[in-house]
């Protein structure tokens, strides 16, 4: 998870939208992204979020504008320093990217979300409980890859 850099300004200083970039040292908002992907409803729809947290770097949350795959991957751009490697070229989304609401502004970890999975394991917890009937889940997916597997085997 992305964690804001603490930074301890000299003197009287007055942080704008102009100059706030210009204080964060690490370049944060450019060290992940987050998609936005339909609410989970079903043990099928879960099951697909256990597969996507299994790999490296990813993690999901739920907040108030819903649910969100979080990818902790900076952009191959992004120069020693913070500074953007294409910045002249660079996509109409980093063009139209904000910094009201930033890293900057304070803690962005898991308090600030009304649910975060860390991992597999904290997510596959979160299945365990919201759905009673988990393992029976597991045994019926693995029984049927088993039937088409002897199926295929008859073939």
């Amino acid at each position: 998870m992305t964690t804001a850099i603490s930074i301890k300004l000299e003197g009287e200083v007055k942080i704008t939208p102009e100059n706030k970039c210009s204080f964060c040292k690490g370049a944060t908002c450019c060290t992940y992204f987050t998609q936005a992907i339909d609410s989970p409803r079903s043990m099928a729809d879960f099951d697909l979020l256990l597969w996507q947290i299994s790999h490296r770097n990813t993690q999901l949350y739920r907040d108030s504008d819903g649910w969100f795959l979080l990818i902790n991957n900076p952009c191959q751009h992004l120069q020693p320093g913070g500074r953007c490697g294409i910045y002249q070229t660079r996509p109409q989304i980093c063009r139209e990217h904000s910094n009201d609401d930033c890293e900057f502004e304070g803690p962005s970890g898991e308090e600030d979300f009304d649910l975060f999975f860390r991992d597999y394991d904290s997510l596959l917890v979160y299945c365990r409980k919201k759905f009673n009937s988990w393992e029976a889940h597991l045994r019926k997916l693995s029984n049927s890859k088993k039937k088409r597997a002897r199926r295929k085997k008859d073939l």
